[in-house]
């Protein structure tokens, strides 16, 4: 069993760290950004418990199982910084730390079988380029993602970066079986549907409006414009069962 809350070892934890209730801004708007700085510090804005808990542990949404539902709805404003200089992995420990002290979290880890998506080469094969390197050398272009509500692109990405990607937007794990190596440069654009469970949504996107309803669903889209497709399957997926956590107090 893990219980993240039991004990966090000096080290491990933020020099500084403010964590404060997100001003309401009305409307169902929600402001939601997440920044890491040179040397560790972090500043995020509107987060909600679960979302830090996916940073921390690298985990998506549908691998969190239980827990109080506030976990998914109340947001916080975080501001922390180290003693000194930190990594992206120790920060990552770091906020492992914030979540056992701050919200006393702890869980243990289950793995279940659970409905996954297999990523497969389409009939006609992929149209997706491979990456392009840099003019006058054999370097790539370097890794770039950008992501917004309905579409998101890769750039100079392995297949598995874009079966991640899909995984969050449809709250599922999807498992690349297309046996394609090397890096590549992947867009995508499709309408959201409020049957996936992906970034967006969770991160109080709005819903789709009248006009959304026109253009292809994500599995269209990834037919059509990258020659790939995903075919229902189930497998082994591991999960954090929530057993404990506290609503953080303000300072």
């Amino acid at each position: 069993m893990m219980a993240a809350g039991s004990a966090v070892l000096k080290g491990q934890q933020f020099e500084a760290a403010s964590i404060k209730p997100s001003a309401p801004m009305g409307m169902g708007m929600v402001n939601i950004g997440m920044r890491m700085m040179p040397g560790g510090r972090i500043s995020m804005t509107g987060v909600t418990p679960k979302i830090l808990i996916q940073q921390a542990y690298g985990v998506r949404d549908f691998q969190i199982v239980g827990g109080p539902a506030w976990l998914g709805s109340e947001r916080y404003d975080i501001t922390a910084k180290p003693e000194g200089s930190a990594t992206p992995e120790q920060v990552k420990v770091m906020i492992q730390g914030l979540l056992a002290d701050r919200f006393k979290l702890q869980f243990h880890r289950e793995t279940k079988e659970l409905p996954t998506y297999a990523l497969v080469v389409a009939k006609g094969g992929p149209k997706f380029p491979a990456s392009e390197v840099v003019a006058g050398s054999d370097k790539p272009k370097g890794a770039r993602m950008m992501m917004e509500r309905g579409q998101f692109s890769l750039q100079d990405a392995p297949v598995a970066a874009l079966a991640n990607q899909l995984g969050q937007v449809l709250g599922r794990s999807v498992i690349d079986k297309t046996e394609l190596t090397g890096n590549y440069d992947f867009k995508l654009a499709w309408t959201p549907d409020e049957s996936t469970q992906g970034m967006v949504r969770e991160t109080g996107g709005d819903r789709p409006s009248p006009a959304d309803t026109q253009g292809p669903s994500i599995f269209t889209a990834l037919q059509d414009q990258l020659g790939l497709k995903l075919e229902s399957t189930k497998g082994p997926v591991e999960t954090l069962v929530i057993e404990r956590a506290e609503k953080a107090s303000e300072n």
